[in-house]
């Protein structure tokens, strides 16, 4: 219908211009006589005018092999397609393409439900269409991808005094150097990349809360070719409470308290001095209510053999609810000891005495200390345990210390007798480290169960997916602005749900009394990044794509309109030119 309107128009207003111009023909001044091509050259380009310009309007559909759909993304272009295929373009695709536009590819193949086969021009699909493309036929034209950080793996939270490592990878850049760059804009880590365009860099959180770093490139010339932000959330986390259990006091259990009071620990302390005295904080019965209080018990040989049975039942059980358990060898082990250590699946010998062990430099070691780790004693005893992991090592990849799972619980074994010694040489934070590596290790998890934060960096106006979410969660946006969240029931048992940031800037995703922080990136963040994932997916859906069989059928879609309107425009400039044009001397 608006074409016939459009023809009906263009037709009297045809009809107007050459009536105006036989009526100025007839009026003209006789004593200035014009040549008489003139008039038919008009008259003759009046219907040509509307001609074009009808065909710019609607231009005509022309057949195409409508098995195959050509989606033009990000970086396409248009010269890369098959003319004869139907095309459409996404959001992120170049402007004055001449296709179709489709909000995403799942519309474009509601639209056209009989394409059998993909041809996808440009950098890829974004993550929204991932799934739309599964399964289909599909070709990939890629476009050629910025020069920039390409890859990047990073922590999202971290514990305050740790630190964190940064890995990732370079595309298109020759002699790179990678810069990292604290929430002040001050440089703390530098590496040049390797050969591969691989790079690595290591920083320190310092203080709680929610923080911004940045991963700058660098080329050869010093010139910045990218740059990057790296949301960082550090959390305190709860402090571990750990009871115990020393038979006798030695001087590792007094260098053990002091770790305890400086690494924040909640530490109870129950040392047997003989005679039935105890010394330490208030009495602690070994039952299941007061062991549900602590996260761990450190125990030596001594106390383990003076546990009654009621006590090591009442100790058991609890491992199996999630306690950790790490004991330490110090002196070799009498029969009671190994039989329970058999029932908790360890198989030791009584031990042979001790022998001299040469901790690692590295990575308990700290950059500030020059000087060398002094020796340490450990109790020789052969420790057998199908399921066992090594929780430390010696300079030569000895295990140390070893752990394996009871139930929900961990039960830990640990050779080092004399570990107070690297705090009397100098290295308290190699010895600070030391235990707080034993400790995490096996102490239960005290974290809370809270939603978990979407895989993978999200930007804004892009589509994330957050799954494990509740009915009733929702996500709030760094504005305060609060978007209920809708989970998708075909992600069945996964609960998913999906999400389109508006602004970038730390969100919060919250169930019920719970909220899980995470940051959307600005939409101009890594665009390399970006791209290479975009290229990732698509070459992954193409390589597991079956082979396109397209077939020629009836349909049809409009061509390119820009030709029509160029041919009207240049045609009506010259119409315009020889009107006014006047009549030359010699013909007057």
């Amino acid at each position: 219908m608006p074409e016939v309107l459009t023809a009906i128009v263009l037709a009297l207003t045809v009809l107007l211009a050459c009536a105006r111009l036989l009526q100025g023909h007839l009026r003209r001044d006789r004593t200035q006589p014009a040549p008489r091509w003139k008039l038919t050259l008009l008259l003759m380009a009046q219907p040509l005018l509307a001609a074009l310009l009808f065909f710019g309007l609607f231009p005509p559909a022309r057949p195409l092999d409508a098995g195959v759909m050509t989606v033009y993304t990000a970086g396409a272009n248009p010269a890369a397609a098959d003319a004869d295929t139907l095309r459409i373009a996404l959001p992120e695709a170049p402007a004055h393409t001449g296709t179709e536009p489709a909000p995403d590819l799942a519309t474009a193949l509601r639209r056209h439900p009989g394409i059998r086969g993909l041809r996808i021009v440009g950098s890829g699909l974004d993550v929204r269409d991932v799934d739309a493309a599964r399964g289909l036929p599909l070709r990939f034209h890629p476009a050629p991808r910025p020069a920039g950080i390409v890859d990047l793996q990073a922590p999202t939270t971290v514990a305050p005094g740790n630190a964190f490592r940064v890995r990732g990878r370079i595309g298109g850049i020759e002699a790179g150097t990678l810069e990292l760059l604290d929430p002040a804009v001050r440089v703390i880590a530098r590496t040049p990349a390797s050969a591969d365009g691989s790079f690595a860099l290591q920083g320190v959180a310092r203080s709680v809360g929610a923080f911004s770093f940045q991963l700058r490139l660098r080329d050869a010339k010093g010139q910045v070719r990218d740059s990057l932000p790296l949301p960082l959330q550090v959390i305190a986390p709860a402090a571990p409470r750990l009871l115990v259990l020393a038979g006798a006091p030695d001087p590792e259990l007094k260098y053990l308290r002091r770790w305890a009071l400086d690494a924040g620990v909640g530490l109870h302390t129950r040392v047997s001095v003989g005679a039935g005295l105890v010394l330490g904080d208030a009495p602690v019965a070994l039952d299941d209510a007061s062991l549900r209080r602590f996260d761990a018990v450190l125990l030596d040989t001594r106390s383990l053999q003076a546990l009654g049975d009621a006590e090591l039942r009442a100790l058991t059980r609890a491992v199996r609810d999630g306690l950790g358990l790490l004991l330490r060898l110090d002196v070799p082990l009498s029969p009671v000891v190994r039989a329970r250590l058999r029932g908790w699946g360890y198989t030791v010998d009584a031990g042979n005495g001790n022998a001299a062990v040469q901790l690692a430099n590295t990575p308990l070691r700290t950059a500030g200390e020059t000087t060398a780790l002094p020796g340490l004693g450990r109790t020789v005893a052969a420790v057998q345990a199908g399921d066992a992991l090594p929780l430390l090592r010696d300079v030569q990849a000895q295990p140390l210390a070893w752990w394996r799972p009871l139930g929900r619980g961990r039960v830990g074994l640990v050779a080092l007798t004399d570990s107070y010694r690297l705090p009397l040489a100098g290295h308290a934070a190699v010895h600070a480290r030391l235990w707080s590596d034993l400790l995490a290790g096996i102490a239960r998890s005290t974290t809370a169960a809270t939603p978990a934060p979407p895989a993978g960096p999200i930007w804004t106006g892009q589509r994330a997916l957050l799954c494990g979410v509740e009915g009733n969660a929702a996500v709030i946006a760094p504005d305060g602005n609060r978007m209920a969240l809708a989970i998708d029931p075909a992600s069945g048992a996964r609960s998913c749900a999906a999400f389109w940031p508006r602004i970038p800037g730390w969100h919060r995703l919250q169930a019920r009394s719970t909220q899980t922080a995470f940051a959307v990136l600005p939409a101009d963040a890594g665009l390399a990044w970006q791209a290479q994932r975009r290229f990732d997916a698509t070459m992954a859906l193409a390589a597991q794509s079956p082979t396109v069989q397209a077939t020629r059928s009836a349909t049809t879609q409009r061509g390119a309109t820009w030709p029509w309107l160029a041919g009207w425009l240049m045609l009506a400039v010259l119409a315009w030119w020889l009107e006014r044009r006047r009549a030359s001397p010699q013909a007057r």
